[in-house]
């Protein structure tokens, strides 16, 4: 996880930005399972977003150099990659608890 500043912080707790791809496979999984979940978020696309560009800088700083999607952008400013939608549930209840 990482605390570099985002181009699209997420306000609420609840929240989450999605940084994709429409031909990322791992992407549009955890875009449905979220969706399966209940679980809204804010989708920002890698190639066409207006804001892209930032986008994509963010990713790869905090990917360490790499621009690897899906990652996860929480309220907290932490991030997470190609994760499973059952941890991004998990980390929002930990979020919301902490609130």
């Amino acid at each position: 996880m990482s605390n570099v500043k985002a181009p699209k912080a997420p306000e609420k707790t609840e929240d989450i930005t999605l940084y994709t791809a429409e031909w990322c496979p791992h992407c549009q999984r955890l875009k449905k399972l979220l969706g399966e979940l209940n679980i809204p978020f804010t989708n920002v696309d890698l190639e066409k977003d207006d804001e892209a560009e930032a986008a994509e800088k963010f990713v790869i700083e905090v990917n360490d150099g790499n621009a690897v999607i899906p990652t996860v952008l929480f309220s907290d400013g932490s991030t997470m990659t190609n994760p499973g939608a059952t941890k991004v549930r998990d980390k929002i209840k930990e979020l919301k608890a902490n609130a």
